[in-house]
């Protein structure tokens, strides 16, 4: 697989200063005196095609990382979130990006890694985030009123999450027991002691089985372990099958990378539960009749490819009394998920004012 480019600095020709990947323009441009620069010669791969590579061949093979690559770059480990970021080794990291610990250390032995060859680029300007933060901050009702205020995002960082995706053909054979719902008719005593009828549903079992063919195009796991899972998978999908680019070095710049914390072996185990999943799902549709149960699904699975992808992330990590909280939007599509503390106070409030008014409500009935 081929290496990811060192994330050195571009320099602006104009002012000196660092040039980083500008959504709103879609070019690298200058942070400082807006000049936006051309693509750099040799690093915008034209022609270039997004690979899927064989599963069952890179499970086999250790993979080797680059050593001119890691030489140009620095890795840093959060001891407290372990997430590992990647950027320009001139850079001094003063905090973790994914939860704000102070606590990082430099990391030189990563072990085998595979490098990222594509990626999506992205496209939600940073001034459209922090619109969309203040906004959702102001509408968490029950959120303390401090943190309404202060709306925290001086903490907004820009990431590059690690994602894998896998394609496989799937034909899947399925038995199960189909039920049919039919009626009969029965007398019975009404609590009067009358006579009277009632219809009766009974269930009439039969086997039954078929197969299916399904083809997955990029069923997706996340690599990250910095980026809390239940928001990233609320912020999804990421739209892969459509819009990646190969990589290259302009996208990156001025942003975060992180380094995969779920390996290969790992994100396929996953993968493989996810099909397994909606195999299951869609063997029962097949079904036939009112009803079923045993659902029994054999699969086999063929032709499994896999890709090694960035994502982008716009992420807010803050603290607020001892718990960590985040919110993340995806940089891509805008779509936001977050986590906040609850005011007990203004909780309190809430209850006591429906319990006053359900009480209004009862006294004017009894007038």
């Amino acid at each position: 697989m081929a290496e990811v480019s060192a994330l050195r600095k571009h320099p602006c020709p104009k002012c000196g200063g660092d040039a980083e990947w500008n959504a709103t323009k879609q070019a690298l441009a200058c942070p400082f005196c807006g000049t936006v620069l051309p693509p750099e010669e040799g690093e915008n791969p034209s022609g270039a095609a997004i690979v899927e590579h064989d599963l069952e061949a890179a499970l086999a093979v250790a993979p080797t990382a680059d050593p001119a690559a890691e030489a140009a770059t620095k890795s840093v480990k959060c001891e407290s979130c372990q997430a590992i970021s990647v950027f320009d080794s001139t850079r001094v990291a003063q905090r973790c990006d994914f939860c704000g610990s102070p606590s990082i250390v430099s990391v030189t032995d990563l072990g085998d890694t595979i490098t990222p060859e594509s990626l999506l680029p992205v496209v939600i300007p940073e001034t459209q985030v922090r619109d969309q933060l203040r906004e959702w901050y102001g509408s968490r009702w029950f959120a303390p009123t401090k943190l309404k205020r202060a709306a925290l995002t001086d903490t907004l960082h820009g990431i590059y999450l690690p994602y894998w995706t896998f394609d496989a053909h799937v034909d899947a054979q399925w038995t199960a027991e189909s039920g049919y719902h039919y009626y009969e008719t029965e007398t019975y005593r009404d609590s009067d002691g009358e006579t009277a009828t009632r219809e009766v549903q009974h269930t009439r079992w039969e086997d039954s089985a078929g197969q299916i063919e399904h083809y997955f195009d990029d069923d997706a796991v996340p690599g990250t372990v910095g980026v809390h899972t239940t928001l990233l998978r609320k912020v999804e999908p990421f739209p892969t099958t459509e819009d990646l680019k190969p990589y290259d070095p302009t996208y990156v710049r001025g942003w975060t990378v992180e380094r995969y914390q779920v390996d290969l072996s790992q994100a396929a185990q996953t993968s493989k539960a996810q099909m397994d999943g909606t195999i299951y799902q869609l063997c029962s549709r097949e079904v036939p009749g009112d009803t079923s149960r045993n659902l029994q699904v054999q699969s086999d699975y063929r032709e499994r490819t896999f890709k090694h992808i960035l994502v982008p992330v716009w992420l807010v990590t803050y603290t607020y009394g001892p718990k960590t909280f985040q919110v993340v939007i995806n940089g891509y599509t805008g779509k936001m998920a977050g986590e906040f503390p609850l005011s007990w106070v203004k909780i309190m409030f809430a209850v006591f004012g429906v319990i006053i008014v359900i009480l209004i409500i009862v006294m004017v009935n009894q007038r």
